[in-house]
């Protein structure tokens, strides 16, 4: 059913976040540059969605937002979860790999535990090695050690070799590593896709969809190497997640608010600050050093004349840099 100018009706939709009507107007604006604000009316679900703001030269007007600065803030609370849950899913795993059995013999229910960084990364470099769609790594932390990034470009050349695709997923800091850089500069761009994202994601590797490798203990000194084709499928899922969300490098990250004075990563501090994180947490949910954290914590002091902590958190709500409205943004 549609209108008489061929427009789709709207109507109620369980379950469904952005209906057929919803998704035509979006289109329709992101085609046109806007669209007129009495439209919204028959489509709540954009508004609700924050999919169009008002057009600042004309109160009647709406222009849309971006879809990949939508679908990201939209997919945060999601990518969020995801990352608690691979936590208890590594969590569960120290406590119960003690008790299962390794299975040699059945591809199907292999789960083979790794002891030691030589195990892991022969494991690793064997898989790619025979690697021919794409291998998929996300990786915590913003620095990498240089033995640990020269077997990774080592492996990334031979899985290229064979035609192999690659997407890492880092975390924001990672912009600014030079160590990182100079590995990104060494991978043919053609075959290389690189996106940041703010909170910490323990390592994850997938090759070509058949082989999974997940960190088996907190030191990431053992890790588990997944053929089981749903494990794997299901990791394969929570990454497509991680990366839909996550920004891509060529990007400007920008903060998100409009005209802020802080970056992005001091931007991304302070919403951790104000939900009540004590720095030793923000850091490791950003992947960077205490101090590293500190010193951002003292320029966001500075830069909103900030007396004390307390001070802080009070002017963080304020501005707008980590209050409610950006909390999942």
């Amino acid at each position: 059913m549609g209108t008489d100018d061929g427009r789709p009706v709207h109507h109620p939709h369980d379950g469904v976040p952005l209906c057929a009507p919803a998704l035509h107007l979006y289109e329709e604006a992101l085609r046109k540059g806007r669209v007129r604000r009495d439209r919204l009316d028959a489509t709540p679900c954009v508004a609700e969605l924050s999919l169009l703001h008002p057009d600042l030269w004309d109160d009647a007007w709406m222009r849309p937002v971006p879809p990949s600065a939508a679908l990201a803030r939209l997919l945060q609370p999601v990518s969020r979860e995801i990352d608690e849950r691979l936590r208890l899913a590594a969590s569960l795993s120290r406590s119960l790999i003690p008790l299962a059995s390794v299975a040699h013999d059945d591809p199907n229910q292999a789960i083979t535990v790794l002891t030691g960084v030589t195990a892991i990364q022969a494991a690793i470099k064997e898989a790619t090695a025979t690697a021919t769609d794409e291998v998929l790594t996300a990786q915590p932390g913003s620095n990498r050690p240089p033995e640990t990034l020269r077997a990774a470009l080592a492996n990334a050349r031979t899985a290229i070799g064979r035609g192999a695709r690659m997407r890492h997923i880092y975390q924001h800091p990672a912009r600014y590593s030079s160590s990182v850089r100079d590995y990104l500069s060494q991978v043919p761009a053609t075959h290389l896709q690189v996106r940041t994202t703010e909170l910490t994601v323990e390592r994850l590797i997938i090759v070509d969809r058949s082989a999974a490798f997940i960190p088996a203990s907190p030191d990431r000194g053992s890790a588990l190497q997944i053929r089981n084709p749903a494990l794997v499928a299901y990791l394969t899922q929570v990454y497509e997640v991680l990366w839909a969300q996550a920004v891509p490098l060529d990007e400007h990250h920008r903060t998100g608010v409009p005209d802020a004075r802080v970056t992005a990563v001091q931007h991304s501090i302070a919403r951790l600050l104000a939900e009540g994180h004590v720095d030793d947490v923000v850091a490791r949910k950003m992947g960077i050093s205490v101090r590293t954290c500190r010193a951002h914590i003292a320029k966001l002091m500075r830069t909103l004349g900030a007396t004390s902590r307390t001070h802080l958190g009070a002017l963080l709500v304020r501005s707008g840099i980590a209050g409610p409205d950006h909390g999942d943004a």
